[in-house]
């Protein structure tokens, strides 16, 4: 039999891999009694492409039967490209499985009559149901299948796998293919021994089962074999068994500490040992933050301390690990006032970024089922997000969504970590309150309806600038702008000059041979040259800046720096005017010498500058050997 399994990711990313599937494939595989009566073809799409595009490309292959891994973002597209296949090939078997039908099984059917369904784990269900499709048999009465029959649907629960190193690794056997420099998606456990009511992680199976160490070990050394460049930790709290998280991250130093890594973790379980081990490897962390009122988490099954919350983020933050923080807006119990409250908490901790969503009413979830009685207003198919609610009007819905989408321009994709909250008590505003009044700004100067997908790093920094020179002349706070803006300028350098990778550094030996005034040079395009109104060693040697001390203390009296990568450092040099403008001059086709001159640098100096440059791989020479 010719099977395909289908997917269809949200977009092309790093994350676009098809591991549910990969684990279905390598346990057919593995099963001697089936594995060379079957063919199994992983096809990935993505959300947007056209449906009848996507059918005639499963119909190319012949199938016998097309599975769907169906989620909220992507239903619509796979009951569509369904609804193709069967009028092309009424014969055709069509399954499917993922979160969306083992939550709600009734309603993917109601749209779609699959000839059935693979609810919750589906390694065994699925090798089963291939077993009986072979012979020719019925699928119904498999534990973990649904069907319809009866004039209803009948389904028998199976329980997840006890012994997870039972299942066959998708990357091990070869199920999975990963081009050099791309992401994978690594499982380490399954299960959540949560119960938050608006998580469908935790499905009604408490506790969590985890792969063994040796396992682990075999998949990070694929990974590394296979160059992987990014990896992303799919558990629900990579942390929760902290010995166990703490040996895997001492496994990846050793191992693979050229791989980014993303994992999901909870604060409580996080001490001083974990945020070191977390800042001694490549990662970023997520964290669930939700809402900083505790009584409105309460509500929701989930606990918040807040003083111990902030102490465990004061930990990473004094480690240098890198992370970030989910809020969400809709809550029940939570009003406008209050998720302005948690964006103000949330900020003031210095997260790298903040991910702000609206509640989602997931079905199977307990928060499904109390949603009536808690007079939530929602969208009754994917994604469920929450219209309104009592205390949650649709007009501060849009407005808390208006607010999300200026902390995701102004602060996440403007990388205003190290100096936000210092902006923000320069005209002595919350950091929410300086959102709103950015929010109000965006919206006069450029209009509504944009995202942060609509502007490149460059615009957004601009838009900094101008927003905050709009903000601290209203606020009547003009002598402090010149430091905020040095702030602002500095940290977007660097941001681009970490991202860039340097140029190849010349030996001492080559630099020696080479009559380097006789050269043209050109600026490095890692190097970023910067003018500031401050003098920048100044501004960086203050630490966490209060602007009115900052401002008593030192005199605007200029600065020119170069803001350059060499290793896995950015290093920033405070340079006098005539070095700037010789590096700002170089054009790749003038001898440095000639410039020099121009600008009246002596001989002797120019050399050991150039020298320098050279060898920091701050400007290149195009007849360097």
């Amino acid at each position: 039999m010719n099977v395909i399994l289908t997917a269809i990711h949200p977009y092309p990313s790093p994350q676009a891999i098809p591991l549910a599937n990969g684990y279905l494939t390598a346990s057919l595989a593995a099963d001697e009694g089936l594995a060379e009566r079957f063919r199994v073809t992983l096809c990935d799409f993505f959300a947007g492409d056209p449906a009848a595009t996507c059918a005639a490309s499963i119909l190319s292959a012949e199938p016998d039967a097309v599975g769907f891994s169906i989620y909220l973002w992507n239903r619509g597209a796979c009951l569509e490209i369904a609804r193709l296949l069967r009028e092309a090939r009424p014969g055709l078997t069509l399954f499917a499985g993922g979160p969306e039908p083992t939550a709600a099984p009734e309603g993917v059917l109601a749209e779609f009559p699959f000839d059935f369904l693979i609810l919750g784990e589906g390694e065994h269900t699925f090798v089963e149901a291939m077993g009986m499709l072979s012979a020719g048999n019925p699928v119904r009465g498999i534990k973990g299948i649904a069907v319809v029959g009866e004039g209803r649907v009948l389904r028998q629960p199976r329980p997840p796998v006890p012994f997870l190193d039972t299942l066959p690794s998708p990357y091990l056997t070869g199920r999975i293919h990963i081009e050099p420099g791309g992401g994978a998606l690594w499982q380490l456990s399954r299960g959540c021994s949560f119960g938050c009511d608006f998580c469908f992680d935790y499905q009604g199976a408490e506790g969590v089962r985890r792969f063994g160490m040796e396992r682990i070990g075999q998949e990070l050394d694929w990974f590394v074999q296979h160059r992987v460049a990014q990896v992303f930790v799919l558990d629900s709290t990579f942390n929760r068994d902290l010995p166990l998280a703490k040996a895997v991250l001492r496994m990846i130093r050793k191992v693979a500490p050229h791989i980014h890594f993303h994992f999901e973790v909870r604060s409580e379980f996080i001490d001083a040992e974990l945020a070191r081990l977390f800042s001694a490897i490549t990662c970023s962390l997520q964290i669930g933050l939700q809402s900083a009122h505790p009584t409105v988490l309460k509500g929701l099954r989930r606990t918040l301390d807040p003083a111990d919350f902030r102490a465990r983020a004061d930990l990473l933050n004094q480690s240098g690990a890198i992370f970030g923080f989910d809020l969400m807006y809709g809550l029940p119990g939570d009003t406008l006032a209050g998720f302005e409250q948690s964006l103000d908490f949330a900020l003031e901790l210095y997260p790298n970024h903040l991910d702000i969503f609206p509640l989602a009413v997931l079905p199977g979830t307990p928060l499904a089922a109390h949603a009536p009685s808690l007079g939530l207003d929602y969208l009754p198919s994917p994604p469920y997000t929450v219209l309104a609610s009592p205390a949650f009007p649709a007009k501060a819905m849009g407005e808390a969504a208006s607010l999300a989408t200026a902390c995701d321009i102004f602060y996440s994709r403007g990388k205003a970590v190290a100096w936000f909250i210092a902006v923000c008590k320069g005209v002595k505003l919350t950091p929410a309150r300086v959102l709103r009044s950015f929010a109000c700004w965006m919206k006069s100067a450029i209009g509504a309806g944009v995202n942060e997908e609509h502007f490149s790093d460059d615009a957004i920094w601009q838009m900094q600038r101008t927003f905050l020179r709009h903000l601290y002349e209203e606020k009547r706070q003009g002598r402090l702008l010149p430091a905020a803006l040095d702030l602002v300028d500095y940290h977007y350098h660097f941001a681009a000059a970490l991202m860039s990778p340097p140029p190849d550094i010349p030996t001492d030996r080559s630099l020696e041979r080479q009559e380097l005034l006789d050269e043209p040079f050109s600026l490095a395009g890692s190097a970023r040259l910067a003018t500031f109104s401050y003098e920048i060693y100044d501004l960086l040697e203050t630490g966490e800046i209060d602007l009115r001390e900052f401002t008593a203390c030192f005199e605007p009296t200029g600065s020119w720096a170069v803001i350059y990568p060499r290793g896995n450092e950015v290093f920033t040099e405070s340079l006098i005017e005539p070095y700037f403008r010789l590096l700002e001059s170089l054009d790749g086709r003038t001898p440095v010498g000639q410039l020099a001159a121009n600008l009246g640098i002596p001989t002797a100096e120019t050399r050991e500058f150039v020298e320098f440059a050279a060898a920091e791989g701050i400007a290149t020479s195009a007849c360097a050997p």
